[in-house]
């Protein structure tokens, strides 16, 4: 199986063209050869038709092409038509999306008014019990005729309506029919959403997306890499569009690294017709990350080098990390093999940030560049190494975008029969002015993640972001966010919608200003129970909305404790952490400010 032409040189996915409303009337063509379109969603009540209309309107002019509304009941779907009918009476033609989860019902009100209906597979027929069954087979095909039964209906009205679905698997939130056959896994949330398509071919309605969304890059990646390449084996037909994000990615620069990691790697092996970057603030800000991601992947990705190695270095559907020997990087330090990938750093950082490092300090240079004994290559050309236990990269300015070259590193040891550690760059060709700091970390983000979701690399260094701090931290944050190191808190936080029981902006920086010094704890903060107990399955702890100024806790996807009331419920999630003996103390103030 393949996910695309080549792991080495761009080629776009030729997708079918579907149609989101009418193109002649600010409608949307997704697809074919027409360029990746930009959505985000709204975070306010969808029964307040004026706010709704407020922000569809806010995200329209700062160049959003989808919005999404979520629609949690029938009465909440039923007010899109006011919804709809404000922004036409204003001029406003966007395409909405209604999302749907657990209500048929609602997605058969939905339809009516908007262009496109968001259904997740996994909550669309069946209602999640986290239940342990063994299915014979003729128990599984007669629970996919009742999926049948329940989807054909809204199949059918969208076809005639000529509306747009999008089938929308999220990691977490699969029936347990799947679970139970499958698992948790890429395979299992591709062959849900394969399960819905074949339904609607059925019927021959093809106006539809898919999307396969984790709060994990890597598993992000495994997913829709997976998913085309089934979609290939099901014929030539089968060419549906495809919608890129990565869920509850969170805030700040983790929300934007994560999001990078995920949607860039993709966008660069020429997948993906449209993307959303979830991030829990105001949804412009989603547009503004967007726009400067798409933007980036012309110059990250090789459109220009033609390579004839065909073979992928790595496994693409299951993550490996490549194997290599352990080495010294310095008498403190050492790389490859177990060892944590490290970080390093220029001479000029190193200077830079040296006086400032303190010794209990995580974020700490591991080693200096140029002090490296390296082994320079440029993979282009013919090369020979006679020792696996020198650490090479690839040389400065090699007429290459980085992540071809580091791939096609990778690609001539294996040929070679070498297992060398590699230090990975995010940038051998430089700009002729240093680049503004929020492209600098998408750039690095989208080189470095993608090789380290391809289980290449032994250590980093990020040079393209100009600062000395802010390389070294950007550094670490990218092994946070690809889930190769632990540093620091991590946090799985969704973007809010309509369902949020609270404001997750909020509450977001009140947990994170009582936790945020346990290094290697991970805290979900999910603002409603959809994708709750499944997304966060992997976090050690959940801050889940239950009702409204109601909290429930979770232990994993395992609920402890229901309806705390919103005023008390971070202070009983401390107090579950240390239950639970994650929680230590914070460093004296004092101290922390001599940084």
């Amino acid at each position: 199986m393949r996910y695309c032409e080549s792991p080495f040189f761009y080629h776009r996915r030729k997708t079918r063209e579907i149609f989101i409303g009418d193109p002649k009337n600010g409608g949307v063509v997704m697809g074919g050869d027409h360029p990746v379109v930009k959505q985000s969603m709204l975070t306010c009540d969808t029964m307040d038709t004026a706010l709704c209309v407020k922000q569809t309107l806010e995200l329209v002019a700062v160049g959003c092409q989808i919005v999404r509304i979520t629609a949690p009941t029938v009465k909440d779907a039923a007010n899109l038509q006011n919804i709809v009918r404000e922004l036409r009476a204003q001029n406003c033609l966007v395409p909405i999306v209604a999302d749907i989860h657990f209500k048929p019902d609602a997605a058969m009100e939905a339809v009516k008014w908007v262009e496109v209906v968001r259904v997740n597979p996994g909550n669309y027929a069946d209602s999640k019990k986290f239940a342990t069954k063994e299915y014979t087979d003729e128990q599984y095909a007669a629970e996919l005729k009742r999926i049948e039964e329940k989807f054909t209906p809204l199949v059918l009205e969208a076809k005639k309506l000529k509306r747009a679905l999008r089938i929308g698997t999220n990691h977490g939130s699969l029936s347990d029919r799947i679970m139970n056959r499958f698992g948790d896994t890429p395979l299992g949330m591709v062959e849900s959403a394969l399960e819905f398509a074949h339904i609607a071919r059925k019927h021959d309605f093809h106006n539809f997306k898919f999307s396969m969304k984790s709060s994990n890059p890597k598993v992000m990646i495994e997913c829709y890499r997976l998913l085309v390449a089934r979609l290939e084996q099901e014929g030539a037909d089968w060419n549906y569009p495809i919608h890129l994000g990565v869920t509850e990615a969170g805030e700040g620069e983790d929300g934007r690294i994560k999001s990078a990691i995920g949607i860039g790697s993709l966008l660069c092996d020429g997948l993906g017709d449209t993307i959303r970057v979830s991030l829990t603030e105001d949804s412009p800000r989603e547009i503004e990350v967007c726009t400067d991601l798409l933007a980036q992947i012309p110059l990250l990705s090789n459109s220009k080098v033609k390579i004839t190695e065909k073979d992928f270095p790595f496994d693409p559907f299951h993550f490996e990390k490549r194997e290599t020997p352990k080495i010294e990087l310095n008498e403190n330090v050492k790389c490859g093999g177990e060892q944590l990938l490290r970080v390093v750093v220029t001479r000029a950082t190193w200077e830079k940030v040296a006086p400032k490092i303190r010794p209990k300090d995580d974020v700490k240079p591991e080693a200096i560049y140029e002090d490296l004994n390296i082994f320079e290559i440029d993979p282009t050309q013919d090369f020979e190494i006679n020792c696996e236990t020198q650490l090479v990269t690839v040389k400065d300015g090699v007429n290459l975008p980085a992540i071809t070259a580091f791939r096609l590193l990778a690609s001539k040891l294996k040929k070679l029969g070498r297992n060398n550690p590699i230090l990975l760059k995010d940038c051998i060709n430089f700009e002729p002015v240093p680049l503004e700091p929020k492209i600098a970390l998408l750039r690095a983000s989208v080189v470095i993640g993608s090789l380290l979701a391809d289980g290449i690399g032994d250590a980093i260094l990020v040079r393209g972001e100009a600062g000395g701090g802010q390389s070294l931290r950007l550094a670490y944050n990218i092994l946070q966010a690809a889930g190769c190191r632990s540093f620091k808190t991590d946090y799985v936080a969704c973007p809010s919608c309509g369902r949020t029981l609270f404001n997750l902006q909020t509450v977001t920086a009140r947990i994170k200003a009582r936790t945020e010094h346990l290094k290697g704890v991970k805290i979900a903060i999910m603002g409603c129970i959809v994708n709750g107990p499944g997304e966060m399955a992997d976090a050690d702890f959940g801050y889940v909305g239950g009702a409204p100024n109601k909290i429930n806790l979770y232990v994993g996807k395992t609920p402890i404790k229901f309806n705390i009331p919103e005023a008390d419920a971070v202070e009983r999630l401390v107090d579950l952490i240390k239950e639970h003996n994650k929680w230590g103390e914070p460093e004296a103030k004092e101290a922390a400010t001599t940084h």
